[in-house]
């Protein structure tokens, strides 16, 4: 039998016609070409199978929770406790059945591009509800009773009402039966969406901020104490979007 050229064999491991199921025929092939194509598609079937089991293990508190007889469970994590300004946010995100998203994980592991791509995911697939607790707002109550705010919000806002909560180590003050999970954003796949859907929005949100208050780069420090930002309240002073509880009396 004729054997298929490297770049016709390039082509189906393009297109998909060249899988791990059918690579087994190319494996007496000795030339160098062939077997970098055969590398590359055992390692990226390695991958995928890698993060098939992480998705499996990371939809484990879920499955657990309709074991329970928990029909609509949401996961609940925010964005923004250390930043000295702008809002702490929160997201709330029930993910549907049969719902596939693998490499989902906490937000901080995340490229910008695979943030934005997961956001839009989730949003256009999902139960999600957004809330926030302002800057005033965490001056106020302090940022773990605002968090817990914005937490709330976010429930509220979701199109139905969750009958089982899991969060990423906080307590949401609602009549809803919860868990909490020290770093459940790496253990539940609804916990980390909304780490996602809470990043991505507050990330969004300010840079808004930073085309009203140019000066302060928030675009870029996203509101955390970055030396360049301190330096700018210094010269600039405090925005309406400044906590001013966080930020240093000397430098206020």
């Amino acid at each position: 039998m004729e054997k298929k050229s490297i770049q016709k064999l390039k082509e189906e491991e393009q297109t998909g016609l060249l899988t791990l199921a059918n690579l087994h025929e190319l494996y007496g092939d000795e030339r160098k070409g062939v077997q970098q194509i055969v590398k590359r598609i055992r390692t990226k079937e390695e991958k995928k199978l890698k993060l098939k089991d992480k998705w499996d293990r990371m939809n484990g508190l879920e499955e657990d929770a309709k074991d329970r007889g928990h029909a609509y469970v949401a996961g609940i994590d925010e964005a923004g406790r250390g930043p000295i300004a702008g809002p702490v946010m929160a997201g709330a995100v029930r993910l549907p059945e049969s719902f596939v998203l693998y490499g989902l994980d906490d937000s901080k592991k995340l490229s910008e591009r695979d943030k934005d791509h997961f956001y839009n995911e989730i949003m256009a697939r999902a139960d999600v509800g957004v809330g926030a607790a302002s800057a005033e707002e965490i001056d106020e109550w302090n940022i773990y009773r605002a968090t817990k705010l914005a937490m709330k919000r976010a429930v509220l806002n979701m199109r139905e009402t969750p009958d089982h909560l899991l969060v990423d180590a906080m307590e949401v003050p609602v009549p809803i039966k919860q868990e909490s999970f020290v770093k459940g954003d790496e253990r539940s796949v609804s916990i980390a969406a909304a780490s996602v859907i809470a990043k991505v929005t507050r990330d969004r949100f300010m840079k808004e901020v930073d085309k009203k208050y140019p000066g302060y780069n928030f675009l870029k420090n996203k509101g955390y104490g970055t030396k360049e930002h301190m330096e700018a309240i210094k010269e600039k002073g405090i925005t309406p979007y400044h906590r001013k509880s966080f930020v240093p009396d000397g430098i206020k």
